[in-house]
């Protein structure tokens, strides 16, 4: 296991969608407070989302030069995708929300994880 990525472009690419997915939920658009309403995800904790998003964004791209702090992060994302996953299981939410969302990012995370981590 790579304490720094090898390569940093697709850590680069995850921390942009990380920054993206916040400026999504800052203020929720519409599939994204739909997403969080048909999962149960109480209301009081929207505002939170972002701003874990944007930590995820800021430990990803620190991780380049700050030895463990990518993969940890990587880590925490995947589990992240999980427990929403689960939560989309839960809900019986089996559409777009689970398949492109929740999914897709789990599967970006994944091969950010092995192809820069592991490999």
């Amino acid at each position: 296991m790579h304490a720094l990525p090898e390569p940093a472009w697709p850590v680069v690419l995850l921390a942009i969608v990380c920054v993206v997915d916040a400026a999504l939920c800052w203020k929720p658009v519409g599939f994204i407070a739909r997403c969080f309403a048909e999962v149960g995800w109480p209301r009081r904790y929207w505002p939170m989302m972002a701003p874990i998003k944007l930590a995820a964004a800021a430990g990803l791209l620190a991780g380049i030069w700050v030895p463990w702090l990518g993969p940890v992060t990587t880590g925490c994302l995947i589990l992240y995708f999980l427990v929403a996953i689960s939560m989309h299981v839960r809900a019986r939410d089996l559409g777009r929300n689970l398949f492109v969302n929740a999914i897709g990012m789990l599967l970006l995370c994944l091969a950010v994880f092995v192809f820069c981590f592991l490999v």
